[in-house]
């Protein structure tokens, strides 16, 4: 077992989830500056990254005056939840640093020798506006479980189990995140988009899928699949702390797997990167957490502070 932890550095209070988050606001801004010069605007983009760090900072150190309260709790989890946003678009402009080209031809390649198929234009096959609207609906819903996750945790299991999952999450996407810089995939539609020849045809959840990929998405942002990736640590996360959501949830996360190939938007190998990250998060998440703890109860000693600080 666990218990949270705050590492007090000056007016700020750390939990274990705000250390992936430093670090990748801390990498955008280094990385912006060291690539300047392949980067086109980069003195907007590196004042967009300073910019968001010191909200981030506003953020913790509001949280720390708040204490216990539960207005804390959930400034904590907006502004994590904002970062991961932010930092998702903040690599786009990242992605050809080193490489300087797209791998998609690897990856069709790897997936054609593995299956002797391209999954997402095999699956053209079973594409009906019915399934469409369902699994597009499994796409979209998702990101409202953010937060609906983050409450119902809270509510039932306190602190402990909202750290938890705001620090399996944010170890999943910075993850994701640094995967787009080290292999740099455009996607199935701008990569192969001539070859698809079955219009996704649906209705609500249809529409607002596509106003998702056209306002949200951009070209990359693709391996490992931050889908796949943040709706297996919810579901991983509600597997540990309520099986009844677990059981519940498995419709709905099982298809949403399907839809990130189905819906054009990631390679299988995509969505399996994103599960086997997610995999790994979940199981560094708890050993972090401890190691976190034990610091912070170090620091507070030396420091003089109550245990409880």
């Amino acid at each position: 077992m666990f218990t949270v932890r705050r590492i007090v550095l000056g007016p700020f209070a750390l939990g274990p989830a705000d250390a992936p988050i430093v670090c990748a606001l801390a990498a955008v801004a280094l990385g912006t500056s060291a690539s300047c010069g392949q980067l086109p605007g980069w003195p907007a983009l590196l004042a967009r990254s300073l910019a968001a760090s010191a909200a981030y900072a506003a953020g913790l150190w509001l949280v720390a005056r708040l204490g216990s309260r539960p207005a804390a709790q959930a400034l904590r989890a907006a502004a994590v939840m904002l970062a991961v946003a932010y930092l998702f678009g903040a690599v786009a402009p990242l992605q050809l640093v080193l490489h300087g080209r797209w791998l998609d031809p690897q990856v069709v390649k790897l997936e054609q020798a593995l299956f002797g198929i391209q999954p997402t234009l095999w699956l053209e096959r079973f594409i009906r506006p019915w399934l469409t609207e369902w699994l597009m609906f499994a796409y979209v819903v998702y990101l409202a479980l953010y937060p609906a996750l983050c409450l119902l945790l809270w509510r039932r299991h306190g602190e402990i189990a909202l750290e938890h999952l705001l620090l399996a999450l944010t170890l999943a996407n910075v993850a994701c995140d640094l995967g787009f810089v080290l292999v740099p995939v455009a996607g199935p539609l701008p990569f192969m988009g001539q070859h698809y020849t079955v219009a996704l045809d649906g209705w609500v959840w249809t529409w607002l899928a596509e106003v998702i990929r056209t306002n949200a998405h951009y070209v990359g942002g693709t391996i490992p699949s931050p889908h796949c990736a943040a709706g297996t640590v919810m579901w991983g996360i509600a597997w540990l702390y309520h099986r009844r959501w677990f059981w519940a949830l498995a419709p709905l996360f099982l298809s949403l797997y399907v839809s990130t190939v189905y819906g054009r938007f990631h390679y299988l190998a995509d969505a399996v990167a994103g599960i086997a990250v997610a995999l790994a998060a979940l199981a560094a998440a708890p050993p972090l957490m401890r190691t976190w703890a034990a610091l912070g109860t170090r620091l507070a000693r030396k420091n003089g502070r109550p245990e409880g600080a």
